[in-house]
């Protein structure tokens, strides 16, 4: 019984092994062969290459930055004796912010008024009487370096004192105040920071193969969250270096925010229009297969497949730009490449 049910495993395992030689032959790593020995062409669709217009825009994530932008800090420890400005509201070029206690500097600043005001006394006393041979020369250089002294002093207290407040650098918008009027503060605390947001700035990268085409001038289109409307601005500064970990570089634009909608901080999505490109060779992206060291494509001539090796350029949502290699007029494979070989024979069964 048992000799039986081998038996029967052994037929069902050769009919199987019939079917699958007469009616499902391995093509892998060969062509069908025709009956005098000839591969089967291979059924591929090609697509035509025809001159086409590229709208060449160049797509970012940037961050929005303010125009400019200051953290508030004392020069000097003290007391805080005046704390003129307000959370949240704008502020002109020079208006006073904060004031420390100067009374010390103060006094030493009177102290050196009485002793200027002595020191000229006695200056032109000796050179009175210098004119009568009544003191030397060198008496009277001494009087005139003690009221040089004095007035160099009188100087370095009044730096002292104007360290003692804080002036807004520039016109711009006070934010949130870290510090209360009577709080006694160093010179790394932070009072307030102050930014100018109108305009504001973008910043973002470009990767390297577009340094020909990024110029100050050249218009770029973004929007934020919580925008319904794009804001359009142009790019103004260009960071002369490339980054050698990711191989892109800086580019910064400058936009218009009159209504001050558009805050410092965001995350911005970016477009840059480049200047359109009237005759690009534009390709379908399936078209293209990657190789280790570049990409290829295969082309029809002469009724057989012919792979050329190309650079590509911008991407579309569907094609992609070949820069070289390709030229008008081409067939390019788009499917069926797989189970293309260099000089394999091809049936085009549909063209685009």
């Amino acid at each position: 019984m048992k000799f039986k049910n081998i038996i029967i495993i052994l037929l069902v395992v050769a009919v199987l092994v019939v079917v699958k030689i007469f009616f499902f032959p391995s093509q892998s790593g060969q062509q069908m062969q025709q009956p005098h020995g000839k591969p089967m062409p291979t059924a591929v669709t090609v697509y035509i290459i025809t001159s086409e217009k590229l709208e060449n825009t160049l797509t970012a994530s940037g961050t929005i930055v303010a125009n400019e932008e200051v953290e508030l800090k004392p020069e000097l420890s003290g007391k805080i004796i005046s704390l003129p400005l307000k959370e949240g509201t704008e502020v002109i070029k020079g208006e006073l912010l904060m004031k420390i206690n100067d009374a010390d500097f103060q006094a030493q600043y009177k102290k050196l008024q009485l002793q200027s005001d002595l020191a000229d006394k006695n200056l032109k006393r000796q050179q009175e009487l210098l004119k009568i041979n009544g003191v030397s020369q060198s008496d009277v250089d001494a009087s005139q370096n003690a009221v040089n002294t004095i007035k160099a002093d009188m100087d370095f207290q009044q730096a002292q004192i104007a360290k003692t407040e804080i002036h807004s650098p520039f016109s711009g918008i006070i934010g949130l105040k870290n510090v209360s009027d009577g709080a006694y503060v160093t010179t790394s605390t932070v009072i307030a920071t102050v930014l100018q947001i109108d305009p504001v700035k973008i910043d973002f990268s470009v990767s390297e193969r577009y340094v020909p085409f990024i110029k100050k001038g050249v218009k770029v289109v973004f929007n934020i969250d919580g925008m319904k409307e794009d804001v359009s601005g142009e790019i103004y500064a260009i960071e002369p270096k490339i980054d050698m970990n990711t191989r892109t570089f800086m580019v910064r634009a400058i936009c218009p925010n009159k209504n001050k909608k558009i805050f410092p901080g965001a995350f911005a999505n970016i477009k840059v229009l480049l200047k359109d490109i009237e005759d690009a060779v534009m390709i379908p992206t399936e078209a293209v297969i990657p190789e280790l060291r570049g990409k290829k494509v295969f082309i029809v001539k002469d009724g057989k497949a012919k792979p050329v090796p190309v650079e590509t350029g911008i991407r579309s949502s569907a094609k992609v730009q070949v820069l070289s290699g390709l030229q008008i007029g081409d067939t390019v494979v788009t499917t069926g490449i797989m189970q293309l070989r260099p000089d394999a024979p091809v049936k085009i069964i549909k063209s685009k």
